[in-house]
């Protein structure tokens, strides 16, 4: 007769695969809450204290640890040394484990560690050859259609089991090192900005279209026990994602939810090309996609309120990529249906947790996220001229927008509007020249904001001479007070942050 042990924490679904287990000729052993839920259903079941003699010990720390329960995972029956053994000891052998462990991702603590279960993961995992491992209820059904086909779980499906079960162990020790690295544990030491140590485990999530070309495989992959706000959102029209799609959206579902009125960015190839703040959504979509029409030709369009109607008739026939917003209203749902290329997303805002990973050559870039404070407060005045309550909101959103501009950054804002973005220059002036080209004249009483210091007054000139009235910069060059200089000699306004944003 099949052994089936049974240890789950969540539950759902075990009546049932045990049931279809007993009705198989399985005989079923259990312990603790599984047990008693198994035999309330009227199912036969041998509690493992039972099997090992020993009862559930230090406030059920210990209960599967035992040779009669791993030797009976664990041994080859091929192996006359091992038929030996359990013959000796009197150890039968378990053909499925069924375990899912203690949620510690979920309720961090040392009573949440698990230590039977993921024993019993890997010592079934290990002889998958012999014995099958599940640890999701996904695959309930499926170890279910097999046993009732053949009698027996397949190598071929014991063998996806077993990797679908180290997975799982590697992701839970992962999130038990990452929580005692972060000294959360009692005793812990403080923890490190970085620590000595990442642990990632990271789950296919989402297959994508293609990568970044049509030739490379894309997917996206979420870190194991952790939720983004794309796993909560929902595509309601348009052909499937890609990999740039992901990248592009990112970006500017991160931008426009750095403003707390209705506003809406326009991002082309990671750089947004629009942004705009204003009384309501349509008005921010049209000021927007004014500041550059012809790089916002298959972008991204991202809205920190719901999309409606008029918003979506500004929107017109402008060929968009991604359309991604809280929600849609009916009328613009029913307008946007007839949209059939445009990938329309709804989703809640953006977590921004962890830490930022860049790929390099055998492993990884880390540093912590780039969090943008904006408090004129700490700001300083370093000119004459002083900015107006006007131009004090326009540097505001300015810098917003220059922190998620490619280095070196030059962002031109009118009332509230992004006029002129420069871009990912090898130095500033030509930022600045870009910015000031594609303003076209609309930058004259506005405000820039620079990434970085000036360098030189160079830059400074070139957006002096499009009217700029004020502008916002890092500070901390050695040749700030020739940049000073030069705001003063312009008449223009100068505001020290001192604090850098590059983004590469």
């Amino acid at each position: 007769m099949p052994t089936a042990l049974l240890s789950v924490f969540d539950k759902s679904g075990i009546v049932e695969l045990a049931t279809g287990l007993h009705d198989a000729g399985w005989r079923l052993i259990s312990s603790g809450g599984t047990a008693a839920t198994l035999a309330a259903a009227g199912l036969p079941v041998t509690d493992v204290a039972e099997l090992t003699g020993v009862p559930a010990i230090l406030d059920h720390r210990v209960v599967t640890l035992h040779p009669t329960v791993h030797g009976g995972l664990l041994a080859d029956p091929t192996n006359p040394s091992h038929r030996a053994d359990m013959a000796a000891h009197g150890i039968e052998p378990i053909d499925l484990v069924v375990v899912n462990l203690y949620p510690f991702e979920a309720n961090p603590s040392i009573e949440q560690i698990d230590i039977g279960g993921p024993a019993m993961v890997r010592a079934a995992a290990k002889n998958s050859a012999h014995v099958a491992v599940v640890v999701d209820p996904a695959d309930y059904a499926t170890v279910l259609a097999e046993v009732g086909q053949h009698g027996e779980v397949g190598a071929d499906l014991r063998a996806r089991l077993a990797t679908t079960a180290f997975a799982r162990i590697a992701a839970y020790d992962a999130a038990i090192a990452n929580w005692f690295a972060s000294g959360a544990a009692a005793g812990a030491a403080a923890p490190e900005v970085l620590p000595a140590s990442l642990h990632l485990s990271l789950e296919h999530a989402q297959s994508l279209r293609y990568g970044e070309n049509p030739h490379q495989c894309g997917a996206r992959y979420r870190i194991h026990g952790r939720r983004s706000w794309w796993d909560d959102a929902r595509q309601l029209g348009g052909k499937e994602l890609s990999y740039l799609n992901l990248a592009d959206t990112e970006a500017a579902w991160r931008l426009v939810h750095r403003f707390a009125e209705p506003a809406c960015v326009v991002v082309k190839h990671a750089n947004p090309c629009g942004v705009a703040v204003a009384g309501d959504i349509a008005e921010a979509y049209r000021r927007a996609h004014e500041c550059d029409p012809i790089s916002a030709f298959g972008g991204i369009v991202a809205l920190n309120r719901p999309a409606t109607a008029a918003m979506v008739e500004a929107l017109g026939t402008v060929f968009t990529e991604v359309l991604v917003a809280p929600a849609v209203d009916d009328d613009a749902a029913a307008a946007l249906a007839a949209r059939k290329n445009l990938r329309v997303l709804v989703g809640p805002p953006p977590v921004g947790e962890g830490v930022d990973l860049r790929s390099i050559d055998g492993g990884l870039l880390v540093q912590e996220p780039d969090r943008v404070e904006v408090d004129p407060r700490a700001w300083r005045v370093v000119t004459a001229a002083q900015p107006t309550p006007a131009q004090w909101d326009d540097l505001a959103v300015a810098w917003q927008v220059g922190a998620a501009v490619s280095s070196n950054a030059i962002v031109l804002v009118k009332d509230r509007q992004a006029v002129g973005i420069g871009a990912g220059q090898q130095n500033r002036v030509d930022s600045a020249r870009i910015a000031v080209t594609r303003a076209a004249g609309r930058a004259a009483g506005g405000v820039c904001a620079s990434d970085a210091f000036f360098p030189f007054r160079d830059s400074l000139d070139v957006v002096a001479e499009a009217g700029v009235a004020a502008v916002v910069q890092p500070g901390g060059s050695v040749r700030d007070e020739e940049s000073i200089a030069a705001a003063d000699q312009h008449g223009i306004a100068m505001v020290f942050t001192g604090q850098r944003h590059f983004r590469h």
